[in-house]
């Protein structure tokens, strides 16, 4: 049994993911949200769909948000 890095929790159905190089260890797609998903920079919800990103890396969940911070050329996906 592995163990999930965020909750500790010890499960025989742990899964990695493989971001930027990294190999994480969770227990549920609830634990690695709060690990590696980003960060809207107006609202601070977590970005689980597609969010937007501004060409420095700055994250927002909606084009409303984005222009709320000044990125005016985001839109939204249609």
């Amino acid at each position: 049994m592995a163990m999930c890095e965020v909750c500790g929790n010890e499960y025989r159905m742990t899964f990695e993911v493989r971001a930027a190089g990294a190999v994480h260890v969770f227990d549920s797609l609830e634990c690695a949200a709060q690990r590696i998903a980003p960060i809207c920079e107006n609202c601070g919800c977590r970005i689980l769909g597609h969010g937007l990103e501004t060409e420095e890396g700055r994250f927002f969940c909606c084009a409303h948000c984005a222009r709320t911070q000044g990125a005016d050329q985001l839109v939204d996906h249609g």
